[in-house]
This record gives C-alpha cells, sequence and structure tokens, in this order.
C-alpha cells in the first residue's frame, strides 16, 4: 500500500479530528519546537484580490479612463500618499501604516503568469516557475529542514482543508477548524517500535503528530485568553485562535488562514467593499490583540492573493489580472512603500507588469524572520530590500 492510500483510509488532519486505531497512537515524543520568537501569519485572498481597488493610484488619469464604472473617486479613498491610497473600507490599513507598523509591496507577481486560480495559488504556495510542478509547499520544505525531525505543530493552518504550502515530508503542520473543539487523546501507551515497514511507521507519524497536535494546542489556548473584541466573522475567528495560540507560547513558527470571495467579475463594487471591511476588520482586531499583549514586533503578518484583476474594467467588475500589492504587517516592518505606482501606460496585454516577484517577499521572510537560507529549499531571488 502506497502512502496516498494509506491516508486516504486514515484521513487527513483537515477538520480537525482523525480516527486512528489505537496502536498508532504510541509513536514516540518529540520536544517542542522553540527556534527564537519570531512567527509568520499569512492570510491568503482567494479568487484574485484587484490590488488597483484596494491600493489605489487615485492620482493617475489613466485609472479613472480604463475604469470608468468602478473606479473608485479621489474625494473617498483614504490615507493618501505619493499618489496612492488605501480603498474606504480600508480604513485601518491607512491607520496601520500611519503607526509604521503596515508596509505596502506594489505589481508583485511573477514571469509568464497564469490566470487559473488553482494552477496561479499553486505556483504562490510552492514558489516555484510557472512551468515547474512539485508536490511539497515553500513552507513545509522549510519546516522539513527546520525542524529536525517532525513536530506536529510548527505549522497551523486554520481552515477547512489542508493548505499545499505547508505539504512537505514530514508531517510538520496541523490543519485545524476550530483549535477548542481539536481534542484528541490516547487511551493507552504503548512501546512501538520503528517497523521495517515504511507506509506503517509513517502513519505512526501521523498518528503521533495529531495526538501531540492536540495536547500542544490545549494547552497554549489553556494559558490564553481573548482580550479585545474581535468581529462576529468566520476571518475574525480564525485569527482570534491564532492570537490565542501565539499567546499561549505554542511556538509554532508558521499560521495560514484565507478569505475567499474575491473573484469579482460582477457587481464588484458592493462585494469588494464588504470583503475589504471583513479583512480590515479582522485584521485590525488582531493587530491590537498582538499589541496590547507587547507580540507584534514578534508576528509578521502576510496578506496576499494569487494575481490581481485586468487593468480595464469589463462593465460591471474586473477580469483574472496579473500583478496586484502585497500587504505585511508587524515584525518590525519598516511601515514603507516598496516599488513604484501602477504603471497604467505600460501594460502587457492589458495587465500589470509585475515589479518584484513574490518569492523575493519569501526570501527576506525566510532570512530576517525565521533566520533561514532560503536558497536551501530552492528560491533563489534575492530579498526585497527596505521590508524589514
Amino acid at each position: 500500500m502506497n502512502r496516498r492510500n494509506f491516508i486516504s483510509i486514515t484521513g487527513t488532519f483537515t477538520g480537525g479530528m482523525l480516527l486512528l486505531p489505537d496502536f498508532l497512537h504510541a509513536y514516540g515524543s518529540q520536544n517542542s519546537l522553540v527556534i527564537g520568537e519570531q512567527c509568520v501569519v499569512f492570510v491568503q485572498l482567494n479568487g484574485g484580490n484587484d490590488g488597483l481597488n484596494t491600493f489605489i493610484p487615485y492620482d493617475n488619469p489613466l485609472y479613472y479612463d480604463l475604469r470608468t464604472k468602478i473606479a473608485l473617486g479621489k474625494d473617498v479613498v483614504i490615507g493618501k500618499n505619493k499618489g496612492m491610497a488605501f480603498h474606504p473600507s480600508l480604513k485601518d490599513f491607512a491607520q496601520m501604516q500611519q503607526n509604521g507598523d503596515l508596509t505596502v509591496i506594489q505589481n508583485v507577481g511573477y514571469p509568464e503568469p497564469i490566470r487559473s486560480h488553482f494552477r496561479s495559488q499553486e505556483i504562490w504556495q510552492t514558489a516555484t516557475d510557472s512551468n515547474k510542478y512539485i508536490n511539497e509547499g515553500w513552507l513545509g520544505r522549510y519546516l522539513d529542514l527546520q525542524c529536525k525531525g517532525h513536530q506536529a505543530t510548527a505549522g497551523i493552518n486554520i481552515d477547512t482543508i489542508d493548505n499545499l504550502a505547508l505539504k512537505g515530508i514530514e508531517p510538520n503542520s496541523i490543519t485545524v477548524k476550530d483549535p477548542n473543539r481539536f481534542k484528541v487523546k490516547s487511551d493507552k501507551e504503548e512501546n512501538v517500535t520503528l517497523s521495517n515497514n515504511p507506509q506503517l511507521d509513517f502513519v505512526r507519524k501521523i498518528a503521533n503528530s495529531v495526538t501531540e497536535g492536540s495536547d500542544e494546542i490545549q494547552k497554549a489556548l489553556a494559558k490564553s485568553k481573548t482580550e479585545i473584541s474581535y468581529p462576529k466573522t468566520e476571518l475574525s475567528k480564525n485569527l482570534e485562535w491564532i492570537g490565542r495560540l501565539i499567546k499561549g507560547n505554542l511556538n509554532s513558527k508558521v499560521y495560514y488562514t484565507s478569505l475567499g470571495g474575491f473573484d469579482t467579475h460582477d457587481n464588484q463594487l458592493a462585494i469588494h467593499e464588504k470583503k475589504l471591511t471583513d479583512l480590515n476588520d479582522a485584521l485590525y482586531s488582531f493587530y491590537q490583540d498582538l499589541k496590547q499583549s507587547q507580540l507584534l514586533q514578534n508576528v509578521t503578518v502576510v496578506v496576499f492573493s494569487e494575481f490581481g484583476r485586468r487593468v480595464k474594467d469589463n462593465g460591471n467588475g474586473t477580469d483574472h489580472g496579473t500583478a496586484a500589492p502585497m500587504f505585511i504587517i508587524g515584525g518590525s516592518n519598516k511601515g514603507a512603500i516598496l516599488g513604484k505606482n501602477p504603471d497604467l501606460s505600460n501594460l502587457d496585454n492589458g495587465d500589470l507588469k509585475y515589479e518584484i516577484d513574490f518569492r523575493g517577499v519569501y526570501a527576506s521572510l525566510l532570512k530576517e524572520k525565521m533566520s533561514f537560507d532560503y536558497s536551501k529549499i530552492g528560491i533563489n531571488n534575492r530579498p526585497v530590500a527596505g521590508l524589514f
């Protein structure tokens, strides 16, 4: 039986529950992962967020010429800075930048861009070229090397589905929908040694990861509480859980969650306003929570989408495009605007030309926040200057 079939029989971490025979629960134990105090939280905006209506070139006449139906007026945008400004729903993004805690990285993308949601997400999650395919995610490869043997809670994905970015050779991460309900106990302990069956040993590792991960998560939750009021949205709840786990000293290096609904082909103004409001309110609550707990300098939040939208509107929305901004919050970032303002007069078949490769952002995170040599996982781009 191969590894894939074994997983299909026993289930995955998704949803926070994995039912296994008792004998599989007794695979050794590992020390908790403690590598410095820094961690990175990823918020993935699924569907292709319209960067031009998120961080807006309001001072460029071409923006209004090309977006006659969905352009946002100069009188409503906020946080004006060197010809750019935030969508009015992102008032707290503007505040975080004014506080020096938010950096905007403009025109982020990659060569030979793909407009398929699934494939572009896969490229971002594996950090490979658009014509290459691999099975492990960039964070999974990092955790495989950094953990020196598996550690169940090195990466935490708060979601209903697993995330390719965290997939590695070893089970170093767990996907949990509701950490409070993620309680898995082994009824009995047995001394189980490694066998000459690699498939059996692998599933023992999975079983141990689930049991160990459950224990560590419950310990972290017991040592923390929510000290501010979060909005009643799914993203807010996910970030509230992440805040609890960080404050409870879970010592995970990577946290991941997502917000969907950004595929705005139609009725964009109303849909985008609601989605950006959800994003703004959830992230600002998380930001305040970390700041009040004096942890903001130790936590770097990365907000990104798999691609931006076309520069010209389609009448009532926008279609799939290429480059878009990324946002970095906390982690002692420089609070800057990096990269040139979008060049709307020099397009690539109607799309923005990327200026900064997203893998350069990854390189910065690995080097500056994780003290890791990014070239060891196949990233050859130079770190983005001026970020930290």
